[in-house]
């Protein structure tokens, strides 16, 4: 297993487990987690013995999105930040959505935010009993990034995707699995157990047919790296609006935002 980065790497076998690695913050996706989330992708596309892949994340929860306290504690204009940590996340999911290998998301405890896109873009998804989903972004003036924003639609339908986008509120592990957002709801602590399975399984089948399926299934949903090349742009410039700079002080303040 690699060590100190923010996203871990580990070979079993045929699968290789990417786990989130940043526990204390509840893996909220900062800089360079967006660099290592890419080079850790990248590394996977780049082995042929890889036959499937594990999104994990470390501690209690999967990833509660984007860092914004840590992009204002870097004193880095927001519409900057945000274009350097989407380039580099949205090139990560680019890369494991072209991958001939399944990916499996284990989704422990919350994904909010850009930890949706994640379970989203990933072929299936396992998660707890009391996982929970929330997009968050406009509860702070923000837009969707983390290909929320064209994976959610084709997963749930546009009026369940601008549902969950517009009001924010969570979605339970039960509906999650009713909506098909997830494959999968078991206890909270076998969730890593039941993606390995899933993957060891999915590993011993036919590379090329699997690899071929995920390919015709990707020609249905469009282009996806212009979209994601959208999703970050707006999500630059509405950060730097006088709402987007409301919801972000509101946000790390730990007040109610007042919008005009």
């Amino acid at each position: 297993m690699s060590q100190g980065s923010s996203v871990l790497v580990e070979a079993r076998g045929a699968v290789r487990v990417l786990t989130l690695n940043r526990p204390e913050s509840a893996n909220v996706l900062d800089q360079q987690m967006g660099r290592d989330l890419l080079a850790a992708a990248s590394a996977v596309a780049a082995d042929p013995g890889v036959r499937a892949v594990v999104l994990a994340g470390a501690g209690k929860h999967f990833c509660f999105g984007g860092d914004l306290r840590g992009m204002v504690a870097g004193g880095m204009p927001s519409d900057a930040y945000l274009r350097e940590l989407t380039s580099d996340l949205h090139r990560a999911i680019a890369t494991l959505v072209r991958l001939d290998a399944p990916v499996i998301a284990a989704v422990n405890g919350t994904a909010a935010g850009a930890g949706v896109g994640l379970v989203a873009m990933s072929d299936l998804a396992v998660c707890g009993e009391g996982t929970r989903f929330s997009l968050a972004y406009t509860g702070v003036a923000l837009t969707p990034d983390g290909s929320t924003s064209f994976f959610l639609p084709q997963i749930l339908g546009n009026k369940r995707a601008l549902e969950l986008m517009l009001t924010n509120r969570p979605l339970g592990a039960v509906e999650a699995l009713q909506w098909g957002l997830v494959n999968q709801v078991v206890a909270d602590g076998e969730v890593l157990s039941a993606a390995l399975a899933l993957a060891e399984r999915l590993a011993s089948g036919p590379r090329a047919a699997q690899a071929a399926v995920k390919r015709l299934v990707a020609l249905a949903g469009g282009a996806l790296e212009a979209h994601l090349a959208t999703e970050g742009e707006t999500i630059a410039r509405q950060s730097v609006t006088a709402e987007g700079q409301e919801g972000i002080r509101a946000f790390l303040e730990k007040r109610k935002p007042k919008f005009d």
